[in-house]
Formats: structure tokens, sequence, C-alpha cells
């Protein structure tokens, strides 16, 4: 259920207030909400998830996204990710969180091609926005 990208990151789809418990048991410090409220009928809202995570002993930060990503959004990302321990991010599917995920570390200075190469091995293609992981860690 929980997607491992690298050794402080996991991303997931759409979970549950139950799911938190899981998390913090397999050792998750902070849980991301990168989905907005009312995107689907059948989603908890924030509110909901933020009172199950801090019932289960987890951090919790909300950065929904719709559409495309501001810089605000890999800020907040960016900030977010800096957790005493792991930290989950979850979407509709995973791939939001995880692509948030690669702008927030190219913009926190991580290279540009391993940041693509662990988005891969968990699974998602985050090659299309390499342009631009590259202008975020401003690497060549």
């Amino acid at each position: 259920m929980f997607i491992r990208i690298d050794d402080s990151v996991s991303v997931a789809g759409q979970i549950g207030e139950a799911d938190l418990a899981q998390a913090a048991a397999q050792g998750f410090r902070r849980v991301i909400n990168n989905r907005p409220d009312g995107e689907a009928l059948d989603q908890p809202s924030g509110a909901t998830m933020a009172q199950a995570a801090q019932a289960a002993g987890l951090d919790y930060v909300a950065i929904p996204v719709s559409g495309g990503f501001a810089m605000s959004q890999v800020e907040a990302m960016a900030k977010a990710l800096d957790a005493d321990g792991p930290v989950l991010a979850y979407c509709r599917s995973g791939t939001r969180s995880t692509h948030l995920w690669a702008l927030a570390a190219a913009y926190r200075g991580g290279d540009p091609d391993a940041i693509v190469a662990a988005a891969v091995g968990a699974g998602y293609d985050v090659a299309a926005l390499l342009p631009v992981l590259r202008q975020l860690s401003r690497r060549p």
C-alpha cells in the first residue's frame, strides 16, 4: 500500500483513517496530504485525516494540489519533507505526491538524475520533469 521512494519518503494513493495507525506502526513520523478536499465523494476530509493522524501520533501537513504545481507548493513540500523520520505523502494515486516530491527534492539540491531514478524504481515516471528538476537544483 505504501510505496517507498527512498529511505525518507513513501507515497500512497488515497488512504483512510485506519491506514494512519498502520503508517505510525511502520515508523512514519509525518503524513502529507496532497489532495484537495472534495476532489472525490468517497475521500475523507483533510480535517478528518488531520485528527486521525494526530490520534496516531503523526504530524499532518496539507499541501493540496490540483492542476499544475506552484512554487509555493514545492517550497511547502520541501519544508514538510524535513521531518524527524520517514514521511508518507498521499493523493489519489500517488503520482501527484511523487511529482511534488521530485520537485521538492530538486529544490532542496538533489541530483535530478537520481531523483528520476528513485521515482522510476518506485514505479513512477517523472522523466518529463527533468528540465525543471535541473533548473530547480541549479545543475546543468
